[in-house]
C-alpha cells in the first residue's frame, strides 16, 4: 500500500553521485536549501553517505536521501549499507535502483518494504514505461522515469515517453509521483518536462559539472516554480 509523504509538486532532485563532497558539497547544499525556501519547493538531494550526516545537520528545507542501501537488519553484513544507519544520520528517504546501481526487481521489492519498516521514503528510478509500471506496483513513495542511454549525454527524454510513463503510474497509483529524470542540463529542458505533465525533474551534470554549480542550481529552481505556476495558475 502506498505510504504518504510530504513532498509536494512541483519537486526536484539534484544527484551529486560521486562528482561532490565534503565542504564543497556542504557549500552547495546549503545554497539549494536557500533557493529552496525562496521559491517554496521541496528540492531532494542525494549526498555521499559520508556526507549525510553533514548536509542533515546543516539544512533546513531539503530532503537529504542516500544514494542506495541494502535491504539487511543488523548484524552481518560488512561492506553493505544498513537502512537503520541511513536514518539515524539524518537521511529521510533513499533512491533505488539508479542505472549506475541496478537491483533486481525481488531487491527492490524487500528494499522499499525494509524502508517502509523504518520510515524512510522512496525514489525509485526505472528506465522503459514497463519497468516503471512494474515498479509502480510495489508502491514507492516517487518514481524517477529516465530513459538510461539518456542519463549524462545533456540530451532530454522525449516529450512521448514523458507523457506515457505519467500516465502508466497513474493508471497504478495516482499519489505516486514521477520524477522526469536523464539529460536535464539547463532550465529549458526544466520547463519542458515540466509543461508535459510532469510534476518534478533533477539534475546532476548539469548542476554539478557547471562552472558555478550554485548558480546553475538557482536557474533551474526558478525556472520550475515560474513554468509550473504558469501550469497550473
Amino acid at each position: 500500500m502506498y505510504k504518504p509523504y510530504k513532498i509536494r509538486a512541483p519537486y526536484f532532485e539534484v544527484g551529486p553521485k560521486c562528482i561532490m563532497w565534503g565542504e564543497r558539497m556542504l557549500k552547495l547544499a546549503k545554497t539549494i536549501d536557500k533557493i529552496a525556501y525562496k521559491y517554496d519547493l521541496d528540492v531532494i538531494v542525494t549526498p555521499q553517505y559520508a556526507d549525510i550526516r553533514l548536509i542533515a545537520e546543516n539544512t533546513e528545507y531539503i530532503h537529504v536521501y542516500a544514494q542506495h542501501m541494502d535491504p539487511l537488519y543488523p548484524g552481518r553484513g560488512l561492506g553493505s549499507v544498513l537502512p537503520e544507519s541511513v536514518k539515524e544520520a539524518g537521511a529521510v528517504g533513499v533512491m533505488l535502483n539508479h542505472a549506475e546501481k541496478k537491483l533486481d526487481m525481488e531487491t527492490i521489492k524487500a528494499t522499499i518494504a525494509r524502508a517502509d519498516e523504518i520510515g524512510l521514503a522512496t525514489i525509485v528510478c526505472a528506465d522503459s514505461v514497463e519497468e516503471v509500471a512494474e515498479i509502480a506496483r510495489m508502491a514507492p513513495n516517487l518514481i524517477v522515469a529516465e530513459p538510461t542511454e539518456l542519463i549524462g549525454t545533456g540530451v532530454a527524454s522525449d516529450m512521448g515517453y514523458v507523457k506515457d510513463t505519467i500516465e502508466a503510474v497513474r493508471k497504478i497509483n495516482p499519489d505516486i509521483m514521477v520524477l522526469q529524470g536523464a539529460g536535464i542540463s539547463g532550465p529549458d529542458d526544466v520547463a519542458n518536462v515540466i509543461r508535459a505533465g510532469a510534476q518534478a525533474t533533477g539534475c546532476t551534470s548539469g548542476i554539478l559539472k557547471a562552472a558555478d554549480p550554485e548558480a546553475a542550481a538557482e536557474e533551474m529552481l526558478y525556472a520550475l516554480r515560474k513554468t509550473w505556476d504558469e501550469v497550473h495558475k
